[in-house]
């Protein structure tokens, strides 16, 4: 071994030094279990290493399940029951949802399927710029339910496609071009991400944690199904799709706007793909499978009793495709992000779960909604304040995961407390929790891909970002309650 990768010390000692000031300087508050504060301590401290990068997050997991485990915080009477206590995050079906999926969602690239469809949307919507934009969108939006990674959407198979576009029209980052058709087309593929990620609760990986954290802070009855949440984000994420390369457009207009050999181009490109292989026709047919499972048409048609859990269905996805050799062993093994979302995924859902059970949660809840409260304002007025400051305090997260882990739970229970309607609350925030990500270059893992192209500058990036977080909040805030007071959710 020539090379040690070891933590760095920096952010490292600032996360220890976080721990151990909670754990043994700040006094545990009058009605909290000590046991509750002391595993805050190592939640705050694991949340700070992993905004510190003291470690990937893969790794900074592994350590907190150690020291939950070894600190006993959860289970102080029985060493065992506390190694069981950590790792009971691996048990969480919604854990191994997303990280089958993103296995799953590999056959798109293998097979140019992705690359096969954003380039067919372009040949028949790519005659204007914005025709293009709206290409970008659609092509992002079919492929959201079926890769949990946004990443992996936005800035591996979309970003490509955008990229070669700009070159066709002669816009480059590096040549002072980018202003004909890069700066735009970059700007918009950034920010349909944040958009399509809130569609489904398979579109990005921390959303199951939010499903897991609203049944959590409420009851099994407020459980948020794939197909209850598609049907609710589905009208404000339309709007939002429609309104968000306009609004783009008013701010960066492109020097050109008439693309007229864009459709060319793409059909140009689908002619280099060939004819679509029997590898795509397997995984379009697994793709259509899970949606119909994942929708739940079968319970629908034929009752109840038909009904597939989301996980079960995901399994079967893959398994379908291993079995057909669409996608084999060895690429699942080597897809070291769906094991690493996995690994921090539970570490996370686990400290997050016996925070609530622990009582923590609730007395933090308790508070805030009493800080707000001696306002002397209403529910809307309350809530609305949580949601704002909640979006807005990821300027200070580069890590969505991060973000959600942090202060979701306690905000939802906050707004609770204030006497918000559950579903309206819960919806509102999940939903946020990915419409935030448009704020910075690196708000998610998309950001740093498509602005390190260099298209656009950081004050057009971030401008655009705090500009869109304006108006897909008011899209979803109060277009997005009505819908859903019409479907009867609240």
């Amino acid at each position: 071994m020539n090379k040690l990768t070891p933590l760095k010390p920096v952010p490292t000692l600032i996360a220890v030094a976080i721990t151990l000031i909670i754990w043994f300087l700040i006094p545990v508050p009058e009605g909290v279990n000590p046991n509750a504060w002391h595993l805050l301590a190592l939640f705050v401290g694991t949340i700070a290493a992993i905004i510190g990068k003291a470690l990937p997050i893969g790794g900074v997991s592994i350590v907190a399940i150690s020291l939950v485990a070894v600190t006993g915080v959860t289970n102080p009477e029985s060493t065992k029951g506390a190694i069981a206590d950590a790792l009971s995050g691996f048990s969480n079906d919604l854990i191994w949802l997303i990280g089958i999926s993103i296995m799953v969602s590999m056959s798109l690239n293998k097979t140019g399927l992705g690359a096969r469809i954003g380039y067919y949307v372009i040949s028949l919507f790519g005659k204007k710029t914005l025709g293009i934009a709206y290409s970008l969108a659609i092509a992002e939006t079919i492929l959201a339910p079926v890769t949990p990674s946004n990443t992996a959407r936005g800035g591996g198979i979309i970003h490509p496609i955008m990229r070669s576009i700009s070159d066709s029209f002669g816009s480059k980052a590096e040549d002072g071009t980018a202003g004909k058709i890069g700066r735009y087309l970059s700007l918009v593929n950034y920010n349909i991400n944040p958009i399509t990620s809130a569609m489904f609760i398979t579109a990005t990986a921390p959303n199951p944690l939010i499903v897991s954290l609203i049944i959590s802070e409420t009851s099994q009855e407020n459980e948020l199904t794939w197909g209850m949440w598609a049907i609710a984000a589905f009208v404000p994420a339309i709007v939002s799709l429609i309104l968000m390369p306009l609004v783009i457009y008013l701010m960066y207009k492109p020097e050109i706007t008439s693309t007229p050999d864009a459709p060319n181009f793409a059909k140009e490109r689908l002619q280099q793909l060939g004819p679509v292989s029997l590898p795509e026709k397997i995984t379009l047919g697994v793709f259509g499978l899970l949606l119909l499972l994942w929708a739940g048409v079968p319970a629908m048609i034929f009752g109840p009793a038909y009904s597939v859990n989301a996980t079960t269905a995901a399994f079967i996805g893959l398994s379908v495709l291993l079995a057909t050799g669409v996608i084999n062993w060895d690429d699942v093994l080597k897809n070291k992000g769906a094991w690493d979302t996995v690994v921090w995924f539970s570490a996370l859902v686990m400290m997050a779960s016996f925070l609530g059970k622990l009582g923590l949660i609730k007395w933090m809840s308790l508070t805030v909604g009493a800080t707000i409260d001696g306002l002397g304002i209403s529910w809307v007025w309350g809530m609305l304040i949580l949601v704002l400051i909640y979006v807005y305090s990821h300027y200070f997260f580069a890590s969505t995961t991060a973000h959600i882990t942090a202060m979701y739970a306690a905000f939802f229970s906050a707004g609770l407390a204030l006497g918000a309607p559950p579903m309206l609350l819960a919806l509102t925030l999940a939903f946020s929790s990915s419409l935030m990500m448009s704020l910075t270059h690196y708000g998610t893992g998309t950001a740093p891909i498509i602005f390190g192209s260099g298209y656009a500058t950081l004050a057009e990036w971030w401008k655009t970002g705090f500009v869109m977080s304006v108006v897909n909040l008011a899209i979803w805030f109060f277009i997005g309650s009505v819908w859903w007071k019409f479907l009867g959710y609240w």
